[in-house]
């Protein structure tokens, strides 16, 4: 069965409220669970907690023209909270915080409600404690999502429907929405095979259905492939941290610089056209073909268009600005910010 006929049948259990689709026999999937277990005796904990993000970017352009500052959320997993970097300023949030306001040459308030081990289940509380924080509801929101879904046997409807839901809570409060959706579980190191194939193929079906329930609620997706993009697959020592499981610094930036241009084209601020490139591959496709040609290749953006079509692009990529530089807090300091960062769940 082709990868988008299986994204399609997940995408409609989940609207449907089905609790998944079978797509592995016992035996295999028996194989997959000691494979895991194999594999977590390798990839390095989770360490530190994340460091904390929270707090205001692009403070240059505060003696500007008088407009507010944009507010950024960002919710979901320990890819999101920056799980394997020390600093803030390495973290995707920071990275994305100053980005944006580079491009909309306003400040950026960033209020980060990601969790190290988070799944999609916890994406209701996420969303919750994001609209009930003080001050403006967020013009954008980053969620990455759906790593952990796969290595703890989530069945692949509800994983969508959860995030679909999330996407939908946000959309209603005025919330433009980005999805990086489900990254290649089978570019980690230490992952073998059998289980890289099998990590492989679940991480890519799962992400071709999040794009399809994510274009249905009304939001975007950035395909994180093999953790966005091809240089983690051609420079691991280089992309992965210390763990083996996370990105490292360069690797969150290598991220950054992926989903950036689409957080700045749902705000209506990056320059390129809302139209396909034929000279960069881009086209107007079918949903579920677009999403599994999105799941098959980091960095690629998925739009809905009309009806049944979406539209797929291959953004160019833009160099960020230094997150450090461009800091300043809101008066505290980045652990004072509100929100329930002091815990984390048991895995990545």
């Amino acid at each position: 069965m082709s990868r988008a006929r299986v994204a399609r049948r997940i995408a409609s259990a989940a609207a449907y409220g089905g609790g998944g689709v079978g797509l592995l026999g016992g035996a295999a999937l028996g194989l997959l669970v000691t494979e895991v277990a194999l594999a977590r005796r390798v990839v390095g904990g989770l360490g530190a907690v994340p460091p904390r993000a929270d707090g205001r970017y692009g403070s240059v352009f505060e003696d500007g023209p008088a407009r507010p500052a944009l507010v950024l959320g960002l919710l979901g997993d320990s890819t999101a909270a920056g799980q394997g970097v020390h600093r803030p300023s390495q973290s995707p949030g920071a990275l994305l915080a100053s980005g944006l306001a580079a491009v909309a040459e306003r400040p950026v308030d960033l209020r980060v409600v990601a969790l190290s081990g988070a799944q999609s289940y916890d994406l209701e509380r996420q969303v919750t404690q994001l609209l009930a924080m003080p001050g403006p509801t967020p013009d954008v929101c980053v969620i990455m999502i759906g790593a952990n879904d796969v290595t703890h046997r989530v069945p692949a409807a509800r994983s969508v429907r959860l995030l679909s839901e999330a996407v939908g809570r946000l959309r209603d409060a005025g919330c433009e929405v980005v999805v990086g959706t489900c990254p290649d579980l089978g570019t980690i190191e230490p992952v073998y095979q059998p289980l890289r194939w099998l990590a492989r193929m679940l991480s890519r079906q799962l992400a071709a259905a999040q794009t399809i329930g994510v274009l249905e609620a009304g939001g975007r997706t950035v395909s994180l492939g093999d953790l966005l993009g091809p240089e983690f697959a051609a420079n691991p020592r280089e992309l992965f941290g210390p763990d083996n499981y996370h990105p490292s610094a360069e690797g969150y930036a290598t991220a950054a610089m992926a989903v950036l241009p689409t957080l700045c084209a749902a705000l209506g601020l990056w320059p390129e056209e809302e139209r396909p490139d034929a000279t960069r591959r881009e086209g107007i496709l079918p949903v579920a073909r677009a999403a599994a040609e999105a799941a098959a290749e980091g960095g690629t953006e998925v739009t809905a268009a009309r009806g049944r079509w979406a539209l797929l692009k291959h953004r160019k990529r833009r160099r960020l600005p230094d997150a450090a530089a461009g800091r300043a807090t809101l008066g505290m300091s980045p652990a004072s910010q509100p929100g329930d960062r002091d815990r984390q769940a048991t895995d990545g």
